[in-house]
C-alpha cells in the first residue's frame, strides 16, 4: 500500500529505519545535504552514493520507488546541466558555431547533477520512511527550545501537518475537476503555452472554493473540539529516544566526521 505525499511517498516497512524517531531522520538528513556541499571532487560522492545505497537497502525500500522521485525534477535537472555546459568560460573541448562546450562546464555540470540526484534521493528517503504526522512532531520537539523566545512552533507544526494532510486531497480534487471539464469539452492539451494556461482557469475556480469550503469545514471541526491555540496538548504516541536513536545519531556523527575528513585531505 502506498500513499502518495508532495515530499515523496510513505512505504510501510518493519525495517529499523522506519521506527528511528524522526528527530533522528531529520538531523541524518540535514547532515547527508550538507555533506552533499562540503566535497569538491567528483570521486568523494562514491562512498556518498554507498552510504545512500546500503541505507536505502536496510530501509527495504525498492529502488523504483526511489528512482520515480526523480522524475519530478528531470527537466530542472536537464536545464541545470544545460545552463553549466554551454555557459562557463574555459578550456573549449567542442564548438558548434555560436555553441561552445567547455571542460570546466562539463566538471560542473557533472557536480550540479550528482547533487541535485542524491539530494532528491536523500530527501526522498526521509519521506519514505516517516510519516506526516511524525515529520511535523518531529520538528516540534526538536525545535522546541524556540519556545522559550515565544516563536508559536506548535502553531508552525500544526500548519505544516494541516498542509501536508490537504496536498493529496487537492491532487485528488483536481483530478476530478479536470475530468469533469474534460466531460464537458474541455481541452487541456493542445494550443500553445498561453492557451494552456488560460484552460486552466476553468478548474483554478472550483478549487478555490474546494479549498475554502474544506478549510472552513476544519476551523468548525476544530472549533467542536475546543481547540485552542498556545495550549499545552498531549500527544497519543509522543516521541521517545530509544537505544537503536543514539545509535543511530553515532552513525551520523561518524559518517560526519568521514564527510570532514575527506574534505581536509582533498
Amino acid at each position: 500500500m502506498i500513499r502518495d505525499l508532495t515530499l515523496g511517498q510513505y512505504y510501510p516497512s518493519d525495517s529499523v529505519i522506519h521506527h528511528l524517531d524522526a528527530r533522528v531522520k531529520l538531523f541524518a538528513t540535514m547532515v547527508f545535504i550538507v555533506s552533499l556541499f562540503l566535497l569538491k571532487s567528483l570521486y568523494a560522492y562514491i562512498p556518498i552514493a554507498v552510504v545512500m545505497t546500503a541505507v536505502i537497502i536496510v530501509a527495504k525500500i525498492p529502488f523504483k520507488y526511489i528512482l520515480k522521485g526523480l522524475k519530478p525534477i528531470l527537466f530542472l535537472l536537464i536545464l541545470t546541466v544545460a545552463f553549466n555546459i554551454f555557459f562557463i568560460d574555459g578550456t573549449v573541448v567542442f564548438r558548434l558555431g555560436f555553441i561552445r562546450v567547455t571542460e570546466e562546464g562539463l566538471i560542473f555540470a557533472a557536480f550540479m547533477a550528482i547533487r541535485l540526484v542524491l539530494l532528491i534521493m536523500g530527501t526522498s528517503l526521509l519521506t519514505f520512511t516517516t510519516t506526516p504526522n511524525q515529520l511535523t512532531d518531529g520538528i516540534e520537539k526538536a525545535l522546541g527550545f524556540l519556545r522559550y523566545i515565544k516563536v508559536p512552533i506548535h502553531e508552525i507544526a500544526m500548519m505544516m501537518s494541516i498542509a501536508l494532510r490537504f496536498i493529496p486531497i487537492l491532487v485528488e480534487e483536481v483530478d476530478k475537476i479536470m475530468k469533469a471539464q474534460s466531460a464537458r469539452g474541455a481541452d487541456f492539451e493542445s494550443g500553445g503555452l498561453l492557451k494552456r494556461i488560460r484552460s486552466m482557469l476553468p478548474i483554478m475556480v472550483p478549487l478555490f472554493f474546494s479549498a475554502f469550503r474544506r478549510a472552513d469545514d476544519l476551523t468548525m471541526a476544530m472549533e467542536a473540539r475546543c481547540y485552542v491555540c498556545g495550549r499545552a496538548r498531549t500527544k497519543m504516541k509522543p516521541l521517545k529516544y530509544k537505544r537503536r536513536d543514539f545509535i543511530a545519531y553515532c552513525g551520523v556523527l561518524l559518517y560526519l566526521g568521514g564527510i570532514i575528513g575527506m574534505r581536509f585531505i582533498g
